[in-house]
């Protein structure tokens, strides 16, 4: 049915429930389907050429915006907590006062950095973020056939958003959910707004954005795409879902998470650094079953 289903990096627990809920979301037509995706290491690539690529908080890893002290320290955070986040022994409950101490840490640091609004798009600019591979076939193909693509993200809102507009991509049916920046009238970081969004609290997250779904109620049919587990609630806020099919990047220690991921995704996608497979499906979806 979809050729690039059949790819090695392809893990599926349960192939004909997958090929069935495709069907089922092809009939209904691109009018009931609405995408819920994440975007550090989703959207975004994990590494290109054997090296990691940044999230948009390592973006702010620039002489530009904060200093070598703050680098530092959010390097020590990260190297502290990204095990923790990783690891496959602890469950999501123990970990969670762990992810509200990371970010919260690491917000509180960016805050005293006094960073500058006009100095994001620059600092993205020099980064060496970059999206997957085959994402303006993704980002079109949305816009062409009028699916809103929510990006459900615990990185930050602004310079997510400046990465895809320096891509070309940010079409008016792309909706973000994310941690955004507070600035003050000189245009200066001053503090982060709303409930802060982290991993494993996108359930609340979703629920805090009830509206959003509520106008989307006709669309009953998700396709989400996440690199974590705590992804998979991005959909949570959705009233009354009829076909879900989510599809899970496993960029990371594939061997210890490989059985969580396929346990828990329809679809998983080994150390894959294309969106092939979310193209295909959805160029599956969205085209007119043959008479």
């Amino acid at each position: 049915m979809i050729p690039e289903l059949a790819k090695a990096s392809v893990l599926m627990r349960d192939r004909s429930r997958v090929e069935e809920t495709i069907q089922a979301m092809q009939r209904a037509g691109p009018d009931a389907l609405q995408v819920i995706s994440d975007f550090d290491m989703t959207l975004s690539r994990f590494a290109h050429n054997g090296k990691r690529c940044p999230t948009t908080h390592n973006i702010l890893d620039n002489d530009l915006l904060i200093n070598d002290a703050c680098k530092k320290m959010i390097r020590e955070l990260l190297n502290t907590y990204y095990p923790i986040e990783i690891d496959a022994t602890r469950t999501v409950e123990e970990k969670l006062p762990h992810m509200v101490e990371w970010w919260t840490s690491v917000h509180e640091l960016l805050i005293q950095q006094k960073i500058r609004r006009d100095l994001l798009s620059q600092a993205v600019k020099q980064s060496s973020a970059m999206l997957r591979e085959g994402y303006k076939v993704f980002f079109d193909r949305l816009q062409e056939q009028q699916v809103p693509l929510l990006i459900f993200s615990a990185g930050l809102g602004d310079i997510l958003e400046e990465v895809i507009r320096q891509n070309h991509v940010f079409h008016p049916n792309v909706h973000v959910i994310s941690n955004y920046m507070d600035f003050d009238q000189s245009g200066v970081l001053r503090a982060f707004k709303g409930q802060l969004i982290h991993t494993f609290n996108k359930r609340e997250g979703a629920l805090l954005h009830a509206a959003h779904f509520r106008e989307l109620q006709e669309r009953p049919n998700v396709l989400l795409l996440g690199d974590s587990l705590g992804d998979l609630t991005m959909a949570d806020g959705v009233a009354h879902p009829q076909h879900a099919l989510t599809i899970g990047f496993l960029n990371d220690q594939v061997e210890e998470r490989k059985e969580s991921y396929v346990n828990s995704y329809d679809i998983v996608l080994v150390k894959d650094e294309t969106m092939d497979v979310p193209n295909a499906i959805l160029n599956y979806i969205t085209t007119a079953p043959a008479k």
